[in-house]
This record gives C-alpha cells, sequence and structure tokens, in this order.
C-alpha cells in the first residue's frame, strides 16, 4: 500500500461518518471536526500563505496544478461560481489551492491562473520537500507521469472545508455542483 494512501484511508472513513450538527453538509463530514493542519508557503500574492491568517472566513482547500487539463479547471471553475452564486457572502469565503507541481507552478504562474478564475483565489507553492510534507498532513495523493513531451501528476481531487475556527470539517468529493457547495458554505458560514 502507498503510505499516503494509508493516511488517506482513515481521513475517508472518517469523512464519511454521519453529522452530529441538525443541518446537513452534501460533504462528507468530519465526526468530531479538527483543527486543519497548519503550513506555511509561498503564497500567489506574494506573501507567506497560513490557513491560520483566514481564521474567521471559511476555507476551500484544494490540491492541483496549473498544467492540469481536466479535473482542476472544472473543480476551480465550480469553486468560483460557487462564489459568485453567494454573492457578497463570498466575501467570508476563502479559496486556497496548494500545488503538487513546484517544478512549474511558481508564485507568479499560479496567481495568473487562479486570477483567471477568480482574482481572490489564493495558491501555495513551495519546495517539493514543503509541498510533500503538507500533502502528507492532508493525505493528497500525487504522482507525476510521463506525458508526451511533458508531464502530469494524477492527483487526489476532494476538496477540504474548513470553518472559521480552522477546524476541518468537511470533505468534497469531485464532481459536485456549486450549488452543493453554497450550500454547505452558507452552513459553515453560519456557525
Amino acid at each position: 500500500m502507498h503510505p499516503a494512501l494509508g493516511l488517506l484511508l482513515p481521513l475517508l472513513l472518517t469523512a464519511t461518518a454521519g453529522a452530529s450538527d441538525s443541518a446537513p453538509l452534501v460533504a462528507g463530514v468530519f465526526s468530531p471536526p479538527r483543527l486543519a493542519p497548519d503550513f506555511a508557503l509561498a503564497g500567489s500574492n506574494g506573501s507567506e500563505l497560513k490557513l491560520k491568517s483566514y481564521h474567521g472566513k471559511v476555507v476551500v482547500l484544494a490540491f492541483g496544478f496549473t498544467s492540469c487539463p481536466d479535473v482542476c479547471p472544472i473543480t476551480l471553475a465550480t469553486l468560483a461560481q460557487a462564489r459568485k452564486k453567494l454573492g457578497a457572502e463570498g466575501d467570508a469565503v476563502q479559496v486556497v489551492y496548494v500545488t503538487v507541481d513546484p517544478e512549474r507552478d511558481d508564485a507568479g504562474r499560479m496567481r495568473a491562473y487562479l486570477a483567471a478564475f477568480d482574482p481572490t483565489f489564493i495558491g501555495g507553492t513551495g519546495t517539493a520537500a514543503q509541498l510533500e510534507a503538507v500533502r502528507s498532513e492532508y493525505g493528497i495523493i500525487a504522482t507525476r507521469h510521463a506525458s508526451g513531451g511533458s508531464y502530469v501528476y494524477a492527483h487526489s481531487s476532494f476538496t477540504y472545508l474548513i470553518d472559521r475556527e480552522g477546524k476541518l470539517r468537511a470533505l468534497m468529493p469531485y464532481g459536485h455542483t456549486a450549488d452543493d457547495y453554497v450550500h454547505d458554505l452558507r452552513i459553515l458560514m453560519a456557525k
């Protein structure tokens, strides 16, 4: 078994446990919620990126890479659509997108890429070792594969929903709609 898979399985089992809150989330719920592991990465906004900087907001944490041909742009477009549907409420939501490709994804490239979806999205990058440590904390698998004269990553495609107190509240699998995100984000913003 891949070491990261060993970390991922308990997270997935926990995430699918029933919710104890009165309003059910669409996403798989962490029960009980626990603090999201913090990290310090280079932010696409030119500042150090730390999750604790966003306490008071609901954070959607996603992992991917700017050269991703399909899953990442779909996820980011869905998150941008959800944020737009929230209107002014969207100011209480921060999307954080951590790269799995430190070789190509520097802060400038991530800033330009994310701005095409929503200029408020913040990207995180760093050294291969820094990013591996973050992926390990979150049970994210990212495997590099040759593709033509370049490469791509096969990687975990779910997103984490982190509440205003910095606690992991839910795990949203790939493929959910903007409306599903809006539903869950509104519940988390109300807490």
